[in-house]
């Protein structure tokens, strides 16, 4: 039989971590991170990191065990989530890989280029010539350079373009020609795959609560203990939604409500972002939703065993 892993996407606010929890009881499952800005030590409240209470019904990895000072790419993440699945498999444990970052999940299943780390300084340099061109001259500027661009990446897809360009600026090839001959490590395991498919207007009003619930949970003072530390503005962490919203806040640009607002409309508009990849990148997934999370639970694990 073929080892199993079970993967769980779904957009922000979704009910992934409760639902993970409740698989992870029936099916004796241990949940691995698959969410870009979980891995961080700083932000346990804004990025919605498992709580000291989840984190107790069930083992959980790779959640906050790395600082904000640091780059931290889907290669990096793959190599650890690699060491993560064996040992699950090791413990005859099943790996539950839940998250909202898609290009996480499809390192697992579509697997990875061996495209070389981009440093800072590369990085620096394009997200200010981006910046400086603006989305239509930068997207311009990147088909001079590498034409195999075109009609694979929209040049409204900001966070694509700009990656396509570092990688050629690095390397001199194309972002096309490093992913031509990319397979998963995984083909010959057993993965099941499930998105939660929640309604807009559930997820709208889960997004509004989440907002309010982290301010109660203190999350000015983590950004406040963030600003602190005065890092480099390409790190990822910089672009963690209300980051920048209660940066403004702290400093009187902005009002608590006004702040808390900004929030939401960033998530939900990153929300759409992640249905959208959803519908392009996951259309083998199967899409579940119930309002109840008992119902929901049966569904998972209908497609889980």
């Amino acid at each position: 039989m073929s080892k199993k892993i079970i993967l769980l996407a779904g957009p922000t606010a979704s009910g992934k971590s409760k639902l993970a929890i409740q698989l992870s009881k029936k099916l004796n499952c241990e949940i691995i991170n698959a969410d870009s800005m979980q891995v961080y030590k700083e932000f346990a409240i804004l990025s919605s990191r498992p709580n000291h209470t989840d984190l107790k019904k069930a083992k959980h990895h790779l959640y906050g065990f790395i600082s904000a000072k640091k780059y931290f790419s889907a290669g990096e993440w793959l190599k650890l989530a690699k060491d993560k699945i064996n040992h699950c498999h090791k413990k005859n444990k099943i790996p539950l890989i839940v998250g909202g970052t898609g290009l996480y999940f499809n390192t697992i299943t579509k697997g990875i280029s061996k495209i070389p780390d981009i440093d800072i300084k590369t990085r620096a340099k394009t997200r200010k010539l981006f910046q400086n061109l603006g989305y239509k001259n930068f997207y311009k500027n990147l088909l001079l350079i590498d034409p195999k661009v075109k009609n694979k990446i929209s040049s409204s897809d900001a966070q694509r373009v700009q990656r396509a360009h570092e990688v050629f600026s690095k390397t001199g090839k194309s972002l096309f020609d490093w992913i031509k001959n990319t397979k998963s490590d995984f083909i010959n395991f057993d993965i099941k795959k499930i998105f939660i498919d929640i309604p807009r207007d559930e997820l709208l009003k889960n997004i509004s609560l989440r907002t309010e619930s982290m301010f109660k949970n203190k999350c000015i003072d983590e950004v406040k203990k963030f600003n602190l530390l005065n890092l480099n503005k390409s790190l990822s962490t910089h672009k963690l939604i209300g980051v920048q919203e209660i940066k403004d806040y702290i400093n009187g640009l902005i009002s608590i409500n006004h702040c808390k607002e900004l929030i939401n409309i960033k998530t939900r508009q990153y929300a759409k972002r992640q249905n959208t990849w959803a519908r392009g990148h996951m259309k083998n997934w199967n899409k579940l939703y119930s309002k109840d999370s008992s119902v929901l639970l049966k569904k998972a694990l209908k497609v889980a065993t």
